[in-house]
């Protein structure tokens, strides 16, 4: 049940969020919104996953990871059925910062449960929650367009993704309140754990640089994909490409299922995903062909998801148990607020240059900083005994 449980959070982390992406040329034409608009709209929520980390981990630290948890998938759910409650951009922008405040709550108590439940097989417990993050991505991506012409809108296609976060605050209660996981306690301490991060943390910054990069080319790709298709007269590719782009991560948390211990903490499976990620940008972005560019899509994908599942295991693993939720509120700050950038930049680049194909380049430019880092910084020096 603990496993599940995670697993279920997981899906929750991210199936509103990659809600938006088949919907954005609905958006665009409602809104009409430009491209930087796009890209800030794809960036917000990846910026408050980063700033609203450090509250997480003031609620986690007074109130338990327990209520933390559940009041993160409260604030999601609520937040995210309500960004479509009418066809006004300041709503739009509020309610998905909102959302993402949540996502931010449940961010640290994710690898503090891992901790806590799981001290003995972080890798493989983080792997779990992380495919059910993938699993979220791949059906938001997967069924928001149909939901949308089904129900005839984008707004009531986004609210139905609130339904999983409802069920999971249930079964959570559900579980709790029948002994199937127990509740982390906070080791006897009458005082609240510490939840500011130690921002001297070497460790704590590359975590979060490489966390920033694969967050990167993951939310980037997936907010221009769209626009980019259409604007290169491929428009009835994107959900194909969409869906191939998260379903292709699968495959990377089925194996890192079974080769996490052998991967987390090391540095060749780093580099390796930085150099094939950064030359998969380069084709998506300059070949013409629909197929490239939807294996491409695929390609990124499963780097970007192999990297997150490495680095999000590294909390648990580089900080005592009583402070995993702050090592991982910093981790989250400095990765997703590189990650909030990247968009935003892509789409100056592509109003400034109005050439689709320019967007995609500091989204490469992130593969390459994966490769830079795996090849001459150590992430994590102890986590074999190293």
């Amino acid at each position: 049940w603990a496993l599940f449980l995670l697993w279920l959070a997981g899906i929750n982390l991210r199936v509103t969020v990659l809600a938006i992406p088949p919907v954005i040329p609905l958006i665009h034409d409602d809104l009409h919104l430009s491209e930087k608009a796009i890209g800030a709209l794809g960036g917000l929520p990846v910026l408050i996953f980063g700033i609203g980390a450090l509250f997480g981990a003031l609620l986690l630290a007074r109130t338990g990871v327990i209520r933390a948890l559940v009041v993160g998938l409260a604030i999601t759910a609520v937040a995210g059925a309500l960004r479509g409650a009418g066809p006004d951009t300041a709503i739009l922008f509020a309610t998905t910062g909102l959302m993402g405040l949540g996502i931010a709550i449940l961010q640290p108590a994710m690898p503090t449960l891992v901790a806590h439940w799981f001290d003995e097989h972080a890798g493989f417990a983080t792997a779990v929650y992380v495919n059910g993050l993938l699993v979220g991505e791949i059906v938001a991506a997967a069924f928001t367009s149909l939901l949308a012409n089904a129900l005839g809108g984008w707004g009531l296609a986004l609210a139905v993704w609130s339904l999983p976060l409802l069920l999971n605050i249930v079964l959570l209660h559900w579980a709790l309140r029948t002994g199937r996981v127990t509740r982390p306690g906070l080791k006897g301490k009458a005082v609240p754990e510490k939840w500011m991060p130690e921002w001297s943390n070497g460790r704590m910054i590359l975590c979060g640089a490489v966390l920033g990069f694969a967050s990167s080319l993951y939310f980037a790709t997936n907010a221009f994909i769209p626009d980019f298709l259409h604007a290169t007269g491929r428009g009835g590719a994107t959900d194909l490409a969409l869906t191939v782009l998260n379903a292709a991560q699968l495959p990377a948390s089925l194996l890192l299922l079974v080769f996490a211990d052998r991967t987390v903490g090391h540095n060749w499976p780093l580099a390796a995903l930085g150099a094939v990620s950064a030359v998969a940008v380069v084709l998506l972005a300059y070949s013409g062909s629909t197929a490239t560019a939807v294996a491409m899509s695929g390609v990124i994908g499963f780097c970007a998801s192999a990297t997150l599942i490495l680095v999000l295991a590294l909390p648990p693993l580089l900080a005592p148990s009583s402070e995993v939720h702050s090592f991982s509120a910093g981790v989250f700050l400095i990765g997703y607020t590189i990650s909030f950038f990247t968009p935003i930049i892509s789409g100056t680049l592509w109003d400034a240059t109005h050439v689709p194909a320019a967007a995609f380049i500091p989204i490469g430019a992130a593969g390459l900083g994966l490769l830079l880092i795996g090849a001459t910084m150590r992430v994590a020096p102890d986590a074999h005994g190293g």
